[in-house]
């Protein structure tokens, strides 16, 4: 069901942007578009899912030392990306998180760390691409630009300036609405803090990972514009389209990407009629070929217990009372 309506939602979207690019100017690129582009796509999407990993167990290891084996890892990420989950993928990251230990406040706050940690990199990377431009005079509508010139640099000092002084900010009641996202910001401060341990691999994964979604949506703008597109324009105008990510948002964003992205495509210099189709196809490889995967790791998930309850599930006796209440308390439902 809940496919079923992502999918009405991602096809409603896309022809009432195709229908104001023009269907008859749609229709002309789709006959001169260049298919053989897609082939590349795909490498592009396995790639980010692979940084997507590396950088998920960097962050659930920070601070706590939860280890995440790659298999498991790489299926919580796989299931995470999946529409079908109506809260969203972070939903499935705070249960896995939970299933190994984690108590859900502190899982809760390890989730939004991720995804502070997916807007970190990716406005760093619109923020140079957005200076680049302005420097070379690009033909890109100077409100986009300026606001990543601007808006990132103004917007990181003052939210280091929250995280310090936190404490007094989150007193009564707005700590409760303010208090995990500070947090969050910090959990990023502690990766940050140690680039050794964790930093590189954290930054670098999520890194590949934008890295591989912009280089999807590149190869569907080439395809259908015919010529190879600015990779800074795809930059700046991939991460204003991209205002909540798919992990973030319920169904992947089903919808709300194919309405949002191909007009943000047009504020940094590409045809609507170009944009509308480069971004269907962009969906495609983003949203869904990674179904079948999606769909196997979740049923994997439930299906196997986490390694880490498993292993304290065959520790005996002395042993069991030596590891933190709510570890036991997992290792005996395991048995049971």
């Amino acid at each position: 069901m809940l496919m079923v309506v992502a999918g009405a939602l991602s096809l409603i979207a896309t022809i009432f942007v195709a229908g104001a690019a023009g269907y008859v100017n749609v229709a002309s690129h789709i006959r001169h578009a260049n298919v053989y582009w897609f082939a590349f796509a795909i490498v592009g999407a396995v790639a980010g899912h692979v940084g997507y990993t590396f950088a998920y167990r960097e962050v659930a290891h920070v601070g706590r030392g939860v280890r995440l084996g790659a298999l498991r890892a790489g299926a919580i990420v796989a299931a995470g990306f999946g529409m079908f989950t109506p809260r969203g993928g972070f939903a499935v990251d705070i249960e896995a998180l939970e299933d190994l230990g984690v108590p859900p406040e502190e899982a809760r706050v390890r989730v939004l760390g991720l995804g502070s940690l997916e807007y970190a990199v990716l406005s760093t990377g619109a923020l140079i691409c957005a200076i680049l431009l302005l420097l070379d005079h690009y033909p890109a509508q100077r409100a986009v630009t300026l606001s990543w010139a601007i808006g990132v640099p103004v917007g990181t000092a003052l939210a280091l300036i929250a995280v310090r002084y936190r404490r007094w900010i989150c007193r009564g009641r707005l700590g409760r609405l303010l208090g995990p996202p500070l947090d969050a910001i910090a959990v990023v401060g502690q990766i940050v803090a140690s680039p050794r341990r964790h930093g590189a691999a954290a930054f670098t994964g999520m890194a590949v990972y934008w890295a591989g979604e912009v280089f999807v949506l590149w190869v569907c703008l080439a395809a259908f514009t015919r010529h190879t597109p600015s990779v800074l324009a795809v930059v700046v105008g991939y991460a204003t389209g991209y205002a909540l990510t798919r992990r973030t948002l319920p169904l992947a964003g089903a919808g709300a990407v194919e309405a949002l992205m191909p007009f943000a495509l047009t504020w940094v210099g590409f045809g609507l009629a170009p944009a509308v189709l480069a971004v269907f196809a962009y969906r495609v490889f983003n949203l869904w070929l990674p179904l079948g995967p999606a769909v196997g790791a979740l049923w994997a998930l439930q299906r196997r217990p986490p390694e880490r309850l498993l292993a304290n599930a065959e520790v005996g006796g002395d042993d069991r009372d030596a590891l933190p209440a709510e570890d036991a308390r997992s290792a005996a439902d395991v048995n049971r």
